[in-house]
């Protein structure tokens, strides 16, 4: 697959078949994260892959309910301004993204596969991160749909470190958590403000000196 066709079209895939994903592309999606830039090379990371039925189970509640209280303190604003006007386009949007991470949040138990990053010593992620979207991009080269949620980390960490068996006195910090399956859906392209808008050059607020109107690769 093209590098910019897995850039373009590798976006949050929340709804997901239940076939499991092989153990091979498995192993060549955790092979290609591994690559990714570390400082100092020290790898000091960790990936716990889940896909035992009775662990996600155990799982499957809390992240429902971190989902629940994510509605109703980070994201209670934008859903309330998206239910005053509805029929906005950035409500429409938002709407959607609500279904999305309902449907995900639903149907936790049930998703095929779960991969746990886990950084040690680093509550930035900045360690970790780079190797965690080489795994979202080479699950995308194979087919398999993933998204990556932290709210576990943020609601039920305590929890979900019993459940995982992650010592708790070697300075492990849950960086995130990646869902990973065969998609219901369609890849494409995701709409974004264009970069221009959301970038800046040598001083803050000043013009990037381009313009993007349209995506600069297409299918």
């Amino acid at each position: 697959m093209d590098v910019y066709e897995a850039l373009y079209t590798t976006r949050a895939m929340r709804r997901m078949k239940p076939d499991p994903v092989p153990m091979d592309v498995q192993a060549r999606i955790l092979d290609a994260a591994i690559r990714a830039p570390s400082g100092g090379n020290v790898q000091n990371w960790r990936f716990l892959l889940v896909d035992d039925p009775d662990v996600r189970g155990r799982l499957a509640p809390l992240y429902h309910d971190a989902i629940g209280q994510l509605w109703k303190t980070v994201y209670a604003s934008r859903i309330a301004a998206a239910e005053a006007a509805p029929d906005d386009p950035e409500s429409i949007q938002m709407q959607k993204v609500v279904r999305s991470a309902q449907h995900l949040a639903d149907h936790f138990g049930e998703v095929p596969l779960l991969l746990f990053a886990f950084a040690q010593g680093d509550p930035t992620g900045g360690s970790i991160f780079p190797a965690v979207w080489s795994a979202q991009l080479a699950a995308r080269a194979e087919g398999v749909g993933s998204a990556l949620t932290s709210v576990l980390a943020y609601f039920h960490g305590e929890e979900t470190f019993d459940i995982l068996g992650v010592p708790r006195d070697e300075g492990w910090i849950m960086s995130c958590c990646v869902v990973f399956g065969y998609p219901t859906g369609t890849w494409g392209v995701a709409a974004r403000r264009p970069a221009h808008e959301v970038t800046h050059r040598n001083q803050w607020g000043a013009p990037a000196g381009f313009e993007i109107v349209e995506p600069l690769w297409s299918p």
